[in-house]
């Protein structure tokens, strides 16, 4: 069973930065693309940005481009998610998602950690 793990939330102030990592415990024939994702009280969940496992190709959602960034860390051994410019829109649980190939386009996502809170306050 894979488990994927997020770490790096918590509260800032508008305009200040967070680096959101998911650690995944091994690495399945499942595990394509990985992906943030966010989900705000009362809404549904929220595609935020993908990476392939190799980190050769990012995608990301409109709402987010110029300001978050996805990364892989390969010494780490994390998918990192770079939050710069954070605005109170963005305050949610995010979670990390492990898929197949394309699964930001095909929505096969087959693994999810817990999540990690963001609240920011202006």
């Amino acid at each position: 069973q894979v488990q994927l793990v997020e770490s790096g939330g918590g509260s800032v102030q508008v305009g200040e930065n967070l680096t959101l990592s998911c650690a995944a415990s091994a690495r399945t024939f499942t595990m394509d693309e990985m992906g943030w994702f966010r989900q705000a009280p009362g809404k549904e969940r929220e595609f935020v940005a993908a990476i392939t496992w190799t980190g050769a190709s990012t995608y990301g959602a409109e709402s987010v481009k110029g300001r978050f960034t996805i990364s892989r860390d390969n010494f780490k051994n994390t998918i990192d998610l770079q939050m710069n410019n954070l605005k109170p829109e963005d305050s949610a649980v995010y979670y990390c998602g492990a898929g197949r190939e394309s699964a930001h386009i095909t929505g096969n996502w087959l693994h999810w950690g817990q999540g990690t809170q963001v609240t920011v306050s202006s």
